[in-house]
């Protein structure tokens, strides 16, 4: 029989305690908060749940500044990175031609990986080209699925916006609504595109777009105040991201609209207005869902060749969350994990 190094029988004890942990937590009432204490354990000793060598991934997105969104997908991302033993990088720029220039930069200090989302894949597809050039592998996460695989990216993790747009085009009419407003806080971002073009496929509805400039908060306000304003017969304004929800929250109370507010994405704020009834309900696409999977799947390509999806997207949305689901949800919420 063969031997089993101390290496081998490290991981495998750390794989172990893994499965055992989810096995507790499918048995007993008390398995899954066990479990999620131990991870709070492993979590403040700083130590890898793996003896791999030490690697280096970066994760560049286009996000701008303040946007609670990509803190969960990087609060994510950072706890795959601890059990991994990873050094996790992270940058960001609205812009396509800088989130270019800051993936460049990690091309050339030669990480070990890479994870960047295709909101404005024209900007992003040459230098992405590179990183596989140069060996680097790539998990293209939130935007971007139709474009993942041209570039030459591993998988694609997140969340299909037109199948997304569908879901609240379908969620409209079981409402009852006749006209919404969609509302678009980025030109040129393709996935919010998407979003309105699968509502607006499936809304019975008639759907109406306005945009606004998403990095000036009393614009996105006064701009969805207006258009309430003048066009009393909208019922429904959708927004495509947690931080204007409450926005046009206020907007329409303004605009003296009785507009339901609807929106993508969850964080605290959405699940408390929920269940205040302040908002109609909300898209959730996972953020720590895809950070988290990133990180561990370029783990996996360079420990074991794994790779997820079969060259299709893998998908972490959407799921329609309501008044019904918010206190559930809430905890998640407060700890920055939904």
């Amino acid at each position: 029989m063969a031997r089993v190094g101390t290496g081998a029988r490290a991981l495998t004890a750390a794989v172990l305690a893994g499965l055992l942990g989810f096995a507790s937590a499918g048995c007993s009432s008390t398995g899954g908060k066990r479990a999620e204490e131990r991870a709070e354990r492993a979590a403040a000793s700083g130590r890898a749940a793996v003896n791999t060598p030490r690697m280096t991934f970066a994760m560049v997105t286009h996000s701008g500044d303040g946007d609670t969104f990509w803190d969960i997908v990087q609060s994510g991302a950072e706890q795959a990175a601890l059990k991994d033993n990873v050094k996790f990088l992270y940058a960001h720029h609205e812009e396509g031609k800088d989130q270019a220039q800051l993936v460049q930069t990690y091309i050339d200090q030669k990480v070990d990986g890479l994870i960047v989302t295709l909101a404005k894949p024209e900007a992003m597809q040459a230098v992405v080209k590179k990183a596989e050039k140069a060996g680097i592998p790539v998990i293209t996460v939130n935007s971007g699925a139709a474009e993942s695989k041209a570039v030459g990216a591993l998988s694609h993790i997140g969340q299909d916006e037109t199948i997304a747009g569908e879901a609240v085009g379908e969620e409209l009419n079981k409402r009852g609504r006749k006209k919404a407003l969609c509302v678009l806080h980025e030109q040129g971002n393709v996935g919010l595109e998407q979003r309105c073009d699968g509502a607006e496929k499936t809304f019975d509805g008639k759907m109406e777009r306005i945009y606004v400039e998403g990095t000036n908060m009393p614009d996105v306000a006064s701009s969805i105040e207006a258009k309430l304003q003048a066009d009393k017969g909208i019922d429904t304004v959708v927004t495509l991201g947690a931080p204007f929800a409450a926005t046009a929250a206020k907007a329409a109370d303004q605009a003296g609209s009785k507009a339901e507010i609807d929106t993508f994405d969850l964080n605290a704020k959405v699940a408390e207005a929920l269940q205040n009834d302040t908002l109609g309900f909300a898209v959730d696409q996972q953020p720590y869902l895809q950070g988290y999977e990133a990180v561990d799947l370029l783990w996996l390509y360079h420990y074991n060749a794994d790779v997820l999806g079969g060259g299709k997207p893998v998908l972490t949305g959407p799921q329609i969350i309501t008044k019904d689901d918010a206190a559930e949800l809430a905890k998640y919420t407060k700890r920055g994990t939904r």
